[in-house]
């Protein structure tokens, strides 16, 4: 069974870092990430700080279920969408930073899983309802990133030298856009909202594109390849470690006073 409610989805995201840092699993950045992220939203929803709170709650839970389902599905063996097999199978390949490995894990869930949860929370409505409270969601997102980003900087103390490929390489790995994404999200989202017969067509294609940015990700080529081996030299070698040190001061759990409705299946 999937989560119902947030706390839920918190509960989950918990038992995945436990079970990444057990195992010395690099896949539990970008779940640490997350599951501040997810507590921020909680704590929105509990200080009115959203338009529609029990809709927010259903996004959330509708879009945190699209990571967790991928992961439950690689877990048992099985093969999720292809923008999060390349995010996962990272995991394998030396020499991959952590701070790629957190893109991966945005890549992914942004730019693919995002629009699929608006667009389904909003049919049989106007998506345009949502616009607002799916830009706080995001902006609660590049917050939170800009906040592990201070964290990754004490991990991979030579994480700046990537600033010096700024005008050198339009490499995605250098270019990557929080704000990008978000936008590029709603008009999927656009899209598989008026889309009829063509839905999983749509869907399908997007995965393509974007396991392609992945892939961009995760390979270098000349000097910026030569820049992150030099990176990974002096960044934090054990993942259970950074995962301790990104999932430090998460927001404690609010007690609200209304009960969260679960979401609909």
């Amino acid at each position: 069974m999937l989560p119902t409610t947030i706390e839920e989805v918190i509960s989950e995201l918990e038992r995945i870092m436990d079970e990444c840092e057990r195992g010395n699993n690099s896949l539990g950045y970008f779940t640490a990430l997350y599951h501040k992220v997810t507590c921020r939203v909680r704590d929105g929803i509990a200080n009115n700080e959203f338009e529609d709170g029990q809709r927010v709650a259903h996004l959330d839970v509708t879009f945190a279920n699209r990571y967790i389902q991928a992961w439950r599905e690689y877990e048992s063996g099985s093969t999720p969408t292809a923008s999060w097999l390349v995010s996962f199978t990272a995991r394998s390949k030396r020499g991959t930073i952590a701070l790629q490995h957190l893109l991966l894990g945005i890549n992914a869930h942004i730019n693919l899983d995002l629009g699929i949860a608006a667009a389904e929370v909003a049919k049989s409505k106007d998506l345009a309802d949502i616009r607002k409270d799916f830009a706080a969601i995001n902006g609660i997102l590049a917050m939170l990133t800009g906040d592990v980003m201070s964290v990754l900087r004490r991990i991979s103390p030579l994480l700046s030298l990537l600033g010096l490929h700024q005008s050198r390489y339009n490499s995605i790995l250098i270019q990557f856009s929080i704000s990008n994404a978000r936008d590029g999200a709603w008009c999927f989202a656009e899209d598989l909202f008026h889309a009829t017969d063509s839905y999983n067509q749509i869907i399908e294609a997007r995965d393509k594109s974007i396991s392609d940015l992945a892939n961009g990700i995760v390979h270098a080529t000349g000097l910026l390849k030569v820049t992150l081996w030099l990176i990974r030299l002096f960044e934090w070698h054990k993942p259970a470690r950074i995962i301790r040190e990104l999932r430090s001061k998460t927001p404690a759990v609010i007690k609200t006073k209304k009960k969260l409705t679960p979401v609909s299946a």
